[in-house]
């Protein structure tokens, strides 16, 4: 993933929100504390935030309420123009895009679901999962197969003459979720689009979410506030606060190495061996004097417990999922992250 082309490309990006912005941009050195700004009567929405998304990865931006984490989605599919620095999807700056260049990007490259589900309360399920089409012009035979096609993909077949008021919250954010895709996105960007719904359906919807992106591949930008839902659906997570990204890495190397005290306090509840997967701690390269059956590079810690524990090999051989040795793992530091001691 690392070794592709970004998708999208932060370089140096700010969001400040107060009088003439752009003016009082140039008058911050590289030290101005986010305090300082704040005292001066500006946000910093977003502060000097330089990120890349690569293709076909999930990145979860988590913060707490504040943060900066919605600003910066919203910067990065130009719902916000940003007050300085670059954006760039496919090496075009976004924010040298005229308007209707931009809808067109939206249109035919974004998709977006928010927290409110905002359907369209007197449409059918059909209807409203094929509105983005209408928008776009496609007749009305192309938008309502390509509508049936994700409605089934979300699992809502058969409720397809249902209205919004008919429906459960779950299933109310399932038609939000098919009408982002019913313009087959390349980006998809998702701002806390399970947070309004009770656990067992957020649990639920996080695993269709799963099964969708194992199906479909899409790049994504996912906000949230639950470092438990950042830990279960993220290649990589971008951790916030006062604007800034404080530390932007795979959930295992945060989990194990924290950057901040800030972070770290993300990560002091956590059971690490339930995030850590074997490959974080594996050593490249394959020994000939490690023999035994080998472990799945892509298997957790916890999920090798039995393993681990009962196998008294001081070295245990790792495998990718198409079965060829890649490494090796020594047992006494999985055993360290297994008992808490790492």
């Amino acid at each position: 993933m690392t070794n592709s082309k970004p998708v999208i490309s932060c370089n140096n990006v700010w969001k400040l929100f107060g009088f003439a912005p752009e003016k009082y941009l140039k008058t911050l050195s590289e030290d101005t504390s986010y305090e300082e700004i704040q005292a001066d009567g500006y946000i910093a929405g977003v502060k000097d935030v330089s990120v890349d998304v690569f293709e076909g990865e999930m990145l979860v931006i988590m913060g707490l309420s504040g943060s900066g984490k919605s600003t910066l989605l919203r910067c990065m599919s130009r719902l916000h123009d940003i007050t300085g620095g670059t954006i760039k999807i496919d090496d075009q700056d976004i924010m040298a895009l005229e308007e209707k260049e931009l809808i067109n990007l939206r249109r035919n490259k974004m998709g977006m679901v928010f927290q409110s589900f905002g359907l369209l309360p007197h449409r059918s399920v059909l209807e409203n999962v094929a509105f983005p089409l209408e928008m776009r012009g496609q007749s009305k035979h192309d938008r309502r197969d390509r509508a049936l096609e994700v409605i089934k993909l979300v699992g809502l077949e058969g409720r397809e003459d249902y209205f919004p008021r008919e429906l459960s919250g779950g299933q109310q954010q399932r038609v939000g979720i098919a009408r982002s895709l019913a313009i087959e996105p390349d980006i998809w960007f998702l701002d806390e689009p399970f947070s309004a719904l009770d656990p067992l359906i957020r649990r639920e919807m996080q695993d269709e979410f799963l099964r969708l992106q194992d199906m479909l591949g899409k790049t994504i930008i996912f906000v949230t506030h639950d470092f438990d839902e950042a830990l279960r659906l993220a290649d990589r997570i971008a951790i916030m606060k006062d604007g800034a990204i404080e530390q932007c890495d795979t959930p295992d190397k945060i989990v194990l190495n924290p950057a901040t005290d800030y972070v770290a306090k993300f990560t002091q509840e956590i059971d690490t061996a339930r995030v850590v997967r074997a490959k974080t701690l594996m050593r490249a390269g394959a020994k000939k004097s490690i023999t035994g059956v080998a472990l799945s590079a892509n298997a957790t810690i916890q999920e090798l417990a039995r393993t681990i524990v009962n196998d008294a090999r001081k070295e245990f051989p790792i495998e990718d999922e198409k079965g060829k040795i890649i490494g090796s793992m020594n047992r006494q530091e999985a055993l360290d992250v297994l008992l808490g001691d790492k």
